[in-house]
Order: structure tokens, then sequence, then C-alpha cells
């Protein structure tokens, strides 16, 4: 189902989504309203959702959908308007499972590349199981899977130096839940991998900023990672760590079909930090993360998985468990106590 309120957007998405044998439209409105009662008899498997809607906008139809009748949904924005980014994000907290760019008319030189990133994540996104969402902190009642924790090693003597995370679909808010429980004292550099379009990376970063009581911008090739900054990998760019924490944007090849990977930045980190580094991998679909999370858990770092209970894809953390490269794994209110009791010392788990 497609729910946007321009014609003229709409027709173009209707063009874009016909062009794939793949995807069918069972319909298309102009409001939030609209969709909420065309829910009742029609169940599309997955929704295209405009931010910027007359009435009900998108961010509480996204709840309300979420909430009543829960569906996959993709939110296709406006990249360069900053309050629409914001309102993308927070949908994203309220459910939808990711955010791409707006198509603007087929003679735009990015056209192409936009319309096939559409149809790519209608298709992904259509096969993710969604749940009914609940108020904020019991959103994960309903999933009754037992929570495994491995038991992480203890290493004498080395003190955490570095926090690196990475995640994909469904990160955006898994990020908000673990970095904002962490203090504003909080004593490490934090570096973060999160899959998203290169268009929307500004905007992520600037939203992170707004939930999160650390402040959060995106890494600068050459800079060094301070203690309590949050350091989020550019559009289209691999983040590493070099040898006196200074950060290294590099345009080096996709790995696992990503770039920024969090392979990458874990492999850095197994390099620069050794035991001395605490990798998180949470949600998110394919296996990114989980060999550059295999050679930090060699190396003696600290490693975590998402358990499988909360995570919205369990996709990248199941690789990672399956590698063994996960010395626990937890749900996702569990990893930020965890992170800290590591760097607390004498109180390693």
């Amino acid at each position: 189902m497609l729910v946007e309120d321009s014609l003229v957007v709409r027709e173009l998405l209707r063009h874009i989504v016909s062009r794939d044998p793949r995807l069918e439209i069972v319909a298309a409105v102009a409001s939030g309203e609209e969709a909420l009662d065309k829910l009742r008899t029609v169940r599309p498997d997955v929704i295209s959702m405009d931010i910027r809607l007359p009435g009900i906008d998108g961010l509480e139809t996204t709840r309300r959908i979420m909430a009543e009748q829960p569906t996959p949904i993709v939110v296709v924005a406006d990249s360069v308007e900053d309050s629409s980014l914001r309102i993308s994000m927070n949908a994203l907290r309220a459910g939808a499972l990711s955010v791409v760019e707006k198509p603007v008319a087929t003679t735009h030189a990015g056209y192409e590349a936009v319309a096939g990133e559409i149809c790519t994540q209608l298709r992904i996104m259509a096969q993710v199981p969604v749940i009914r969402r609940r108020p904020i902190g019991t959103e994960w009642a309903g999933r009754t899977a037992s929570v495994a924790q491995a038991t992480p090693v203890e290493i004498p003597g080395q003190a955490p130096s570095l926090l690196g995370i990475g995640a994909s679909t469904g990160g955006p808010p898994a990020l908000a839940r673990v970095i904002g429980a962490l203090p504003k004292d909080f004593p490490l550099p934090v570096l973060v991998v999160q899959h998203m379009g290169p268009a929307f990376m500004d905007g992520f970063a600037s939203w992170l900023d707004s939930v999160v009581t650390l402040p959060v911008g995106l890494a600068r090739d050459g800079e060094r990672a301070e203690p309590g900054r949050v350091y989020v990998a550019p559009g289209d760019r691999h983040l590493e760590i070099g040898s006196g924490r200074i950060l290294r944007v590099i345009d080096a090849a996709p790995v696992s079909g990503q770039r920024p990977a969090a392979t990458i930045l874990f492999r850095s980190m197994a390099r620069q930090a050794g035991a001395a580094g605490i990798g998180v991998l949470l949600t998110g679909m394919g296996e990114d993360g989980a060999a550059g999370l295999a050679d930090m858990h060699r190396a003696g770092a600290q490693t975590v998985a998402e358990h499988e209970s909360t995570a919205v894809v369990y996709g990248m953390p199941a690789a990672a468990v399956r590698l063994g490269a996960a010395r626990s794994v937890l749900p996702l209110d569990r990893i930020a106590d965890h992170v800290l009791r590591l760097v607390e010392p004498g109180a390693r788990p």
C-alpha cells in the first residue's frame, strides 16, 4: 500500500513499484486516515509511508498501525528537510523498519538509484515479521523466548578503552535505547555503524544527538576519538579506529554488501584495542559485523550480540552467535547495564 498525499509523487511511486514484477499495489491513498481505513479491507505485506500528511501525519499513522494491525512500514522521506528527517527517525522508533529517499522526477540524475532502492526496501521489509507495539518499556512483553547469556571471560588488568556498536534494520531505536542508557560521564569513545542511505546520515546523527545524553556527531577522518562522545560512520564510507585513537573514514570496497560495514570497524578495534575493546552487534538483516566481532573475540575483547527476543531482525546477531563470536547474548534493555559493569574496575560480571 502506498501512502502519499502528493498526487504527483504518488503516481511516480506507482510507476516505480509497477516496474517490479515482484511487487503489486493493493491500495494507494493520500492520508493517514485513508490508510487506517483501508487496512480494514486490504492486508498489505508492506506499506510505503509518507511523513508529511494532512490530518494525521505519517508518524502518528505509523504508531496506530503498529498498535492496531502491525505491518512492515518503509518511510519514504525528503532527505533534505531537517524537520522531515526528525519525524522519519521518530517513525523508526515507533516501529517503521527503514527510511528511503523520496523520488524527485524521472529526469533527476539519481532517479534510477532512488527507484531501485525503494523497490529493494519494499521487497525486503515485506518479509520481516513485526509485532504489536506497546508503550515504551513493554515493547517486548509478548515475546517469550528464553534469554541465553554466555559467561564473559575475565581479563585481569585490561580496562576497556573503546566501545563499538553495529546495527542495521531496527537499529535507530535500538541505538537510542543502548546509548541513551549510558551516563554523561561515560569514560569511553563510542563508535557506531548504522546501515542507512547516505542522504540520511546527517539527520540520523542529529536525531540521535537529540535523544541521548552523550554528544553525537558524524565521524571525521583524522579526528581523535574522545571519551564520552559518539562517532557515527558517515554515509557510504567505512569507519576505522587507527593508532592513537585517530578515526579513519575510508572509501574502500563494501563488505558483505555494506558501506559502512560493522565488520570493518570491529576488525580495526581488534587490531588497535585488542582485549580493551567492547563490541556490540544489534538488530539487522544479513551477516555484517559477525566476522569482525569474531576477530574481536579472538583478540580477547568483550563481545555482545542482541538476543533474538528483542531484535527486530535477528540476522546480524544470529550470524555472530553461529560463529561463536559473542561472549554475551543479551536482550536490548540489558546491554547498556552490561557495558557499564565492564567499564567499572572490579565490576566485570
